[in-house]
Order: structure tokens, then C-alpha cells, then sequence
């Protein structure tokens, strides 16, 4: 073996180890006939108005100077700078009568991400966890849960919890989630390739060393922490393969198709995640960061959804045409709602009590509307849906039990969904 200096070895070592988040998943094929499903969240950070997107009320007060557009869905109308998902609408459905009581947004994005808010010191794991804890296979090289330009998480809310850091997201891309820009320099693993200078069989070497020094280390502490240590190294190496690391290069994809997605880095962050599910990453989640529209909403709104409109149309038809629709569910939320009463910035301010989410693709029954907010927007006139009721439905779309439970750090067994929450079987295939 050739010599190691300290230098290099402290390089390669950190390099290696220092993707302690990474999770394992059990990569399949996008052809093949037992593929598992998928789920792909389009968190919109800061709380979208669902006045202005998905729940119109036009010929009222609230309803802005936005203009309502028909869609694929007979009968179904969306808000008018959004005429490319309108186009989808036949694929996706949409729930306007979400109701909830958080409208501070560390702890409403907490309830949304975890289905809980923090009680009695339990250390609740994220969604995204949970489905990597259901869905891990600890020999394959891609993570089981991959947030893409995560922004305005509080803590917990991007943590595995009582689940441990092996279900933790990978983490791509900085946190700036912004809808402006270019995507390029943004959407990137870190310490993904080997050093400069560094032949894939010297890494061999120093890994084997690095696993040599460590052995009598960890053979005399066993425990959790030592295994979370020993996965994590294994996981590491696994994910620079170039086989796994190729996942992430953008570059193999047509010019043409990454147009259509648009070259920001939400667009471009749905193409990644398109690319991950094909390669049978269960959970995946771009972020849309801009929407805490307190000043100025009409404008901001119309800006994001210049960005929001061409990816996610594109990530529905993509997914289509990749056989991917019917094994992928796209959830699009944010941690509330907006007031339907616009204030007088010309903003609209935080709404938890009626707000929308949108459901699409496999497991669910597009081109409808469930539930009903007033004219006035205000109130949940028909069908209220809760938190848990929301996460139940992607449970069973995606083949979850939500009932499953997981022991917690309280030793505690914790149910992947809080027992209330009724799955929106109209939505349901």
C-alpha cells in the first residue's frame, strides 16, 4: 500500500464521512413491473394564497385582480397565470377545504412536514423519513429521501427524529429556494466526487485503511451511535459510484426538455426529481421558497408562478411519458394558506382556517375539486380536511399504511399518522 499522509487522510476520510444524513433506498428500475411508488412534494415555502392559485373567487372583493381560466377538468377553474397545470388538471385534483390552526410558520411547517406538533420531548421524524424508513433497502446506493433546495425549515423539520439519522434527507443544492435565477451552480451534492488528484483505487486504499484503523474503535463500542457511524461511511462510498452520482447530472438530459421545465432552479430541481424516481427514490421534495406575500402579493404571486407553472407541467407530463405517472404521487402544499381579505399592503397575510392543496398523479382520481370554501373565501364550507387526514391520503396512495408505528425516543410506539386522520377516499384511486 502506498503512504498515506496525515493531510490527505483527514481529506479523504471527512470527505467521505461527512454525508452522515445519507439514507439507503432500494433502487429499481423505472421499467420494471414491481416498481414501488413514489411521492414527489412541491413544498411551497412561506404559504401559497390559494386565492390566487387554486381556489379563484371571482366577482368578489377577495378576489384580487386575477382572472379564473378553464381547464382540462370540466368544470374545474384555476387562477389564470397558471395555464400550463391547468392543462394538467385532468391528472391532478384539488382540496380546497384544508383547515388547520397554525399560522405561525416554524410550527405549521413542523405539523405539515412531521403530521404532529412537538409534544412531551418526542423528537418527531419528518414525512419524507418516514417513507425512507418504509421503504429502505440498506444495500442499494441512492438515498430514500432527497430534499431539493429546502428553505424556511424550522427545527425538526427537515429530521428523521426517533427514526435516526440514516433516514435523514440528502440534501441537494443550497437553501435559498428562491424562484428567481439560473439554475446552474445550484443544484449540487456536496463532497459527492473524490478529491483532485485522487484515483478511484488510491480512495480504495485510504478507505480501507480509514476502516482498519476504526475497526477495534467501534468493535468496543456498540451501540447506536456506532452503527448510525458505520452506515453512514457505507452509505457515503456507495453514493460516489458513478452509477449513483450520475443520478444528479443534468447534463445527460436534452436541452429542449430542460427548456420546457424552465432553467431556474424550482424547474430544474423537478427534472432532478423526475430523475430520481425513475432511479426508484421514494421521496423527493423541490422547494419554491417567496410565497410569505404580506407586501405586494399580486406581483410576487405572478413572478412565482412563472417559475411554478412551466415545471410542474412539465414534471406531469415528463412522468407520463416515462411510465412513471401511475407509481408517482406529486403533492403540491405549503405550511398554510393566505388571507382571502387583502390587507392594505396590497399583501395577503397568514390563513390557516381554508386553504388548498393539490394531489396528483399515481393513487389519485384527477380532474376534480373536493371540498368548498364561501364566496367570500373566509370559511370551510364543505369538507374540512386536517393534517392528518391529508397524510393518510398520501400514505394510501403511494401503498403506506399509516397505521404502521414506529417506536420513539420516549419508547413510545408512534403511528405514521396520528390515528384521527381519515384518508380523502374521493380522491382516491
Amino acid at each position: 500500500m502506498k503512504p498515506l499522509d496525515r493531510r490527505n487522510f483527514l481529506r479523504t476520510s471527512t470527505a467521505v464521512t461527512g454525508a452522515s444524513w445519507l439514507p439507503a433506498f432500494a433502487a429499481r428500475a423505472a421499467n420494471d413491473p414491481a416498481r414501488q411508488r413514489a411521492c414527489i412534494v412541491l413544498w411551497m415555502a412561506g404559504g401559497p394564497t390559494q386565492t390566487d392559485t387554486f381556489d379563484p373567487k371571482p366577482g368578489h372583493a377577495n378576489g384580487g385582480p386575477f382572472k379564473s381560466i378553464d381547464t382540462a377538468a370540466n368544470g374545474v377553474r384555476i387562477a389564470e397565470h397558471l395555464p400550463l397545470v391547468a392543462q394538467q388538471m385532468k391528472h391532478l385534483a384539488a382540496v380546497r377545504s384544508m383547515s388547520t390552526k397554525e399560522g405561525d410558520h416554524g410550527r405549521a411547517t413542523l405539523h405539515l412536514r412531521t403530521g404532529n406538533l412537538p409534544q412531551g420531548g418526542i423528537d418527531f421524524p419528518t414525512f419524507g423519513s418516514l417513507v425512507s424508513k418504509e421503504r429502505t433497502r440498506p444495500d442499494d446506493d441512492l438515498p430514500g429521501y432527497v430534499s431539493i433546495s429546502p428553505r424556511g425549515f424550522g427545527p425538526g423539520a427537515l429530521s428523521a427524529g426517533f427514526l435516526g439519522s440514516r433516514h435523514s434527507p440528502l440534501v441537494v443544492g443550497d437553501t435559498g429556494g428562491g424562484y428567481g435565477g439560473e439554475e446552474s451552480g445550484g443544484l449540487r451534492v456536496e463532497n459527492l466526487g473524490l478529491p483532485a488528484g485522487v484515483s478511484e483505487p488510491r480512495a480504495d486504499e485510504r478507505r480501507a485503511l480509514l476502516e482498519e484503523a476504526e475497526a477495534d474503535f467501534l468493535a468496543s463500542r456498540p451501540g447506536i451511535a456506532t452503527d448510525s457511524h458505520k452506515s453512514a461511511y457505507q452509505r457515503a462510498v456507495r453514493l460516489m459510484k458513478e452509477s449513483a452520482a450520475k443520478a444528479f447530472d443534468l447534463s445527460e438530459e436534452k436541452a429542449a426538455l430542460r427548456d420546457r421545465y424552465g432553467r431556474t432552479r424550482f424547474g430544474q430541481g423537478c427534472l432532478l426529481a423526475r430523475r430520481l424516481v425513475e432511479r426508484g427514490v421514494p421521496f423527493v421534495e423541490v422547494t419554491l421558497g417567496g410565497w410569505d406575500t404580506h407586501d405586494n402579493n399580486f406581483a410576487q404571486v405572478k413572478n412565482l408562478c412563472g417559475a411554478l407553472d412551466p415545471a410542474w407541467a412539465a414534471l406531469m407530463a415528463d412522468l407520463k411519458d416515462k411510465g412513471l405517472l401511475d407509481t408517482t404521487t406529486v403533492v403540491w402544499m405549503g405550511e398554510f394558506g393566505r388571507t382571502p381579505g387583502i390587507n392594505p399592503r396590497n399583501g395577503r397575510d397568514h390563513y390557516p382556517g381554508a386553504w388548498s392543496v393539490v394531489l396528483g398523479g399515481g393513487g389519485i382520481v384527477g380532474g376534480q375539486v373536493v371540498g368548498k370554501t364561501g364566496a367570500d373565501g373566509m370559511k370551510v364550507e364543505e369538507r374540512p380536511v386536517s393534517v392528518p387526514d391529508l397524510l393518510a391520503t398520501v400514505c394510501h396512495a403511494i401503498g403506506i399504511d399509516p397505521n404502521k408505528q414506529n417506536m420513539s425516543n420516549v419508547s413510545r410506539p408512534i403511528r405514521i399518522v396520528d390515528q384521527a386522520g381519515k384518508p380523502v377516499k374521493e380522491i382516491l384511486a
